[in-house]
């Protein structure tokens, strides 16, 4: 994604908003039918990530990457962007406001937020679990509070609770259950042990 970005950035301003456009979930594109624009957004940003974003990105899907494994982290990351995604369409497609209908809505930040979220599954239970989910969601619901809130703030918090919807549906799984496979790192452990 970070060489994605620096490509673009080499691309002509105007080549680089068609392209960004193109892959963008807004409004007016998913009013039109260009669903695909779901799974190329998620996997587009904007301009080169920052060095903390990025490495708490990477960490993030890493240690969820080896908790639950790699194709679990992928479609949680993946139907959080998009369940993300369709509920903040679903709240502005009767808009008429040309700027939000048309604007650039590209990024790994509904994807993140969802698997942040469904990670708190890994925390011990009890205390530590609870305060940590009711700890994201007042970040998370700060910004959607404030004045200068957008629909992406909205998102990021919807995200967010997709992905603790993810970790109470962990949290249901039997607790002698055995692990989906011979590794059982840390965070399988807190969950077959509870």
């Amino acid at each position: 994604m970070q060489l994605g970005a620096h490509a673009l950035d080499r691309l002509g301003p105007e080549r680089r908003d068609r392209v960004l456009r193109g892959c963008s979930t807004n409004v007016d594109n998913l009013a039109t039918g260009r669903w695909e624009t779901l799974l190329s957004s998620a996997f587009v940003v904007e301009e080169p990530m920052p060095l903390p974003y990025a490495l708490l990105l990477v960490a993030v899907l890493g240690y969820a990457e080896y908790a639950y494994g790699v194709w679990w982290t992928a479609a949680a990351f993946l139907f959080g962007h998009a369940a993300a995604t369709l509920l903040v369409y679903g709240a502005l497609r009767g808009t008429t406001d040309h700027e939000t209908r048309g604007a650039v809505d590209v990024g790994t930040s509904y994807g993140f937020n969802t698997v942040l979220g469904a990670l708190t599954s890994a925390l011990p239970r009890g205390t530590v679990r609870n305060a940590a989910r009711a700890g994201l969601l007042a970040l998370a619901v700060r910004p959607v509070l404030s004045r200068d809130r957008t629909f992406t703030d909205a998102g990021h918090l919807a995200a967010l609770g997709v992905g603790i919807g993810l970790s109470l549906a962990l949290d249901r799984l039997p607790l002698d259950r055995p692990p989906l496979d011979r590794h059982v790192g840390p965070a399988r452990r807190n969950i077959a042990l509870g």
